[in-house]
């Protein structure tokens, strides 16, 4: 009998073109449903919470997938097991778990929280997992009061992926800081939703700010404008992760 479960897994995305398939690219999603497609002796399709960009990491993530055991020639206990087996070890499945037959790993969830990594040092062991900002001494204080403006608005066109294909801009923000923690400094914003390349224009913009080029107003104008060429630019995709999502209990 077929029934619909959630895959709990993380990965790191360096060597990724982000989790959904693309021609021409390898994605996190095109590995895991290549193993479970060879498991079950039958292709599987997955559906994924989200979708992340190239280089991004995921502490966090779900999907969900129609599953028939009976396809299995080990027990279905040992699914976790044999999956990390075949992956890449740069993917990690953490939990597999029966929900109900119309749970959507996308659609039903309710927030997401991403983490922007970066420091003013070079940090030659962590290669891949930050950003090493070429500037020094920014201001983060204002760079915080500045976040703080994006909980009065729901409009962030200005921080889209210029030519993303949505119905709508909005987006509500429930968390948006930077904290130090030794040497890194992260970015810890938390919404119901988030547009493409939004997390990255955000923090782009506020290192404008960081760095004395935009003024807290000019922030304001930046998001009032709904233009994406008005805002700073994307940071890299290296330093992003996608670190929890929230379901309705």
């Amino acid at each position: 009998m077929t029934k619909r479960y959630f895959i709990e897994l993380s990965y790191l995305g360096t060597h990724y073109h982000g989790w959904q398939i693309q021609p021409n690219a390898t994605t996190v999603q095109e590995k895991l449903q290549e193993v479970l497609s060879m498991l079950f002796k039958t292709k599987i399709s997955i559906t994924g919470c989200g979708r992340t960009d190239t280089g991004v990491h995921a502490k966090a993530f779900f999907t969900h997938v129609d599953l028939d055991f009976s396809h299995l020639s080990f027990p279905k206990e040992q699914l976790t097991y044999k999956l990390n087996s075949i992956l890449p070890h740069d993917i990690a499945i953490h939990k597999i778990f029966e929900v109900s037959k119309d749970t959507h790993a996308r659609f039903d969830a309710i927030n997401r929280t991403y983490e922007y990594h970066l420091s003013e040092e070079k940090k030659p062991f962590v290669q891949g997992l930050y950003y090493h900002l070429p500037y020094k001494n920014l201001d983060f204080e204002s760079m915080n009061t500045a976040a703080q403006m994006l909980f009065e608005y729901s409009d962030f066109e200005c921080f889209s992926k210029t030519g993303t294909d949505v119905a709508t801009f909005n987006c509500e923000i429930m968390h948006a800081k930077w904290t130090q923690e030794n040497d890194m400094w992260i970015f810890t914003i938390q919404a119901d939703r988030f547009l493409r390349n939004m997390v990255r224009a955000i923090v782009g913009t506020l290192i404008e700010v960081g760095r004395g080029h935009m003024s807290l107003s000019g922030f304001r104008k930046v998001i009032e404008s709904k233009k994406r060429s008005e805002a700073g630019w994307s940071v890299p995709g290296k330093g992003l992760f996608l670190t929890k999502i929230e379901y309705p209990k």
